[in-house]
């Protein structure tokens, strides 16, 4: 497969919340092992955009493929597709009454069907790169919002997913814990996962991104490399939410 094949594909996708049009004929391609930033104001379509990919969210009109497969065709086994895709939000979702090892290798063991202590190993050789080598036996709800959000990145990765989405990873973390949870992100870069990310750190966006996508009321309005769009966006609105945002 070559770096630049298109591994997730939008075509005039639309999506309704009632008489709210929440997406407006999207058309995008991500290429594989590249890194893409949806920023833009709240309401923008953002969040839902990316919860179409693993059909968290349906949507009204269009297409969209991953790997070549329908995502909302009625024969995909959604199942099977979301075990390649790995979600990350703002809630934890994390189970409190197992410890955090059996948290991260509980997917692989019940889905993937693989023995449970080549399940642990591959689950405890993840928590240690994410610097959580010391609390395997911790329960969640001993460890702060940070190391929670920490362990969430370490349940998707023992998946082996080839797509990570991160939908807004910090916004429900104090300050002083985003910085954890983003230098986990960023230690993803060099395995060539492909990666959505919806955030409000334009810095890290600035940072990690290989292609920023603007969005507002719904539609995509701006893309391109982070330093282009960042020094000189091209349309008004994204003009005006980048004052508001960076002069803060």
């Amino acid at each position: 497969m070559s770096q630049s094949e298109t591994i997730i594909s939008f075509r005039n996708v639309s999506k309704n919340f009632g008489s709210l049009e929440v997406l407006k004929n999207i058309s995008i391609d991500i290429p594989k092992s590249q890194v893409f930033g949806f920023i833009g104001p709240s309401g923008a379509g953002k969040s839902t955009i990316v919860r179409t990919v693993n059909a968290l969210e349906g949507i009204d009109g269009g297409e969209i493929r991953v790997d070549g497969i329908p995502v909302h065709a009625p024969s995909t086994d959604l199942n099977r597709l979301r075990a390649n895709i790995g979600f990350v939000s703002q809630s934890f979702n994390l189970y409190p009454h197992l410890r955090v090892l059996e948290n991260v290798a509980l997917a692989p063991v019940k889905v993937k069907k693989l023995p449970r202590g080549e399940a642990e190993e591959r689950s405890a050789s993840i928590l240690r790169t994410l610097g959580l080598g010391d609390k395997m036996d911790v329960f969640p709800t001993r460890l702060s919002g940070g190391q929670q959000q920490r362990v969430a990145i370490a349940r998707a990765l023992a998946m082996e997913p080839r797509i990570m989405i991160f939908d807004e990873p910090t916004s429900a973390l104090d300050p002083e814990l985003i910085k954890e949870v983003l230098d986990a992100i960023r230690s993803l870069l060099a395995t060539g996962i492909t990666m959505l990310l919806v955030t409000h750190e334009m810095n890290f966006a600035r940072e990690i991104c290989d292609t920023i996508v603007f969005m507002a009321d719904g539609e995509i309005l701006e893309t391109g490399k982070p330093e282009q769009f960042f020094r000189a966006p091209k349309t008004g609105r994204a003009q005006d939410f980048l004052s508001a945002i960076l002069n803060r």
